[in-house]
């Protein structure tokens, strides 16, 4: 007979396998806020070495969290993405290196065209060696870029998974009615990055180091 204990870890690990499937025995998670969730989730889900990548929201107080209510502002959440990745074949330095590259870590105000407290960037370790690695990898993109980076190293809350309908967004073939009529929502975010500058502020940073989409 199963205890109503061990019964509920089973509840929860089913729930969190749902999140994120587990697709190697050592596989490791890496959280980083970087904007847009639609972009970092495109960003990373497609690099050698990662599984899956799930967007979500962390880092406020109240103990859930939801788009509505995160976008209005004055929760503490950061929008942020969930990575799955498989240590063997991309490390989580790496991560951090294209993380660093993707994003513009001199701005404390948001990202690019988005602004307000939920579009900060932020990278939540989720174990001491983690962190131990972001600070030394921070230290290292400082030096690169000849700028002060803003963007802080917090310890990792609770992560709540956003809305099924952010998940994937940049590549769902789902219609979506925008100021351009209806089109899919892969459409839809590629017209909104172009739109709001991300690739090209990146660039302009970064320069032939910059992990951003090529210029059309």
């Amino acid at each position: 007979m199963v205890h109503a204990t061990q019964f509920l870890r089973l509840i929860a690990l089913t729930f969190l396998a749902g999140i994120l499937p587990v697709k190697a025995a050592l596989a490791e998670d890496a959280i980083f806020a970087g904007g847009c969730f639609w972009c970092v989730e495109s960003d990373f889900e497609s690099l050698p070495g990662v599984f899956d990548a799930r967007t979500g929201y962390i880092g406020g107080p109240a103990d859930k969290a939801d788009y509505k209510t995160v976008s209005k502002g004055g929760t503490g959440h950061y929008e942020a993405v969930l990575i799955r990745f498989d240590p063997a074949k991309i490390s989580y330095a790496s991560l951090l290196h294209k993380f660093w590259r993707s994003v513009d870590p001199t701005d404390a105000g948001g990202q690019f065209c988005d602004r307000g407290d939920s579009y900060r960037t932020a990278i939540f370790p989720v174990s001491a060696a983690q962190e131990k690695t972001a600070r030394t990898s921070k230290a290292r993109a400082e030096a690169a870029l000849g700028q002060r980076i803003v963007t802080p190293i917090l310890k990792a809350p609770a992560f709540y998974p956003a809305e099924d309908y952010h998940q994937d967004y940049y590549k769902s073939s789902k219609k979506v009615l925008t100021r351009f009529g209806l089109i899919t929502r892969k459409d839809a975010y590629k017209r909104y990055r172009d739109a709001c500058g991300r690739d090209q502020r990146i660039r302009a940073l970064w320069g032939a180091e910059a992990h951003s989409l090529p210029s059309n």
